[in-house]
Parts: structure tokens; sequence; C-alpha cells
């Protein structure tokens, strides 16, 4: 999430929108969410609905759920989607900012 708020200007300018998903309950999340300063959108999902909706996995053995990346175009499509396996499994800013500005030179 850290890099996600330091890297936040250079998703704006790509006219991207980022909106974290967590596990935790509404009191909980909005805590955190505030306290960390996050300047982009984050939805609690305590019941994990919208994980589920896009197959993001829970494993009780690795103590919760897995991270997922998501890009999703204006049409609501897909265009890419990353489930790792551990917290640290994880893209960097650099390989989904090239990968919006792919997406952006395709429009």
């Amino acid at each position: 999430m850290a890099q996600l708020r330091q890297d936040y200007p250079e998703y704006v300018k790509r006219n991207t929108e980022i909106i974290a998903i967590g596990p935790e309950d509404p009191n909980t999340f909005t805590a955190w969410w505030n306290e960390n300063r996050m300047p982009f959108t984050g939805i609690p999902d305590p019941e994990h609905v919208i994980a589920g909706l896009y197959g993001q996995e829970v494993k009780l053995l690795k103590l919760g759920r897995m991270p997922a990346s998501v890009l999703i175009d204006k049409q609501g499509k897909i265009r890419f989607a990353h489930f790792g396996e551990s917290m640290s499994d994880i893209p960097q800013s650099r390989q989904m900012l090239s990968l919006i500005d792919e997406l952006n030179a395709e429009n």
C-alpha cells in the first residue's frame, strides 16, 4: 500500500483510479485508512464478497486473503489480473504503470 500511495500521482497522470479492497471490518479498515492517509479509494470487504467476484483466494493456512491486482478498463473489461501466492507477490508499480501505458496506447 505504501508503494501505491507514493506512486499515486503517476496513476492519476494516466487517468487511472486505484481502488483497494481490504478484508477488515468497516471500523478497523476506516481507522487504518485514515491514519495512513491513503489518497485513493478503499473499500472494506470483511465477508469477501467483492474479492469473490474477482476470484481472489482466501488461504486460511496463510492467514487470510492473498494479494490480487486487477486492471479493469473503462468498459469494465478485465485487462490484467495477478493473483499472488504471498504478501510479497505483488506487481511493482512500474510494471502496472507500464501495462496502463500499453492499454492507453491502444486507444
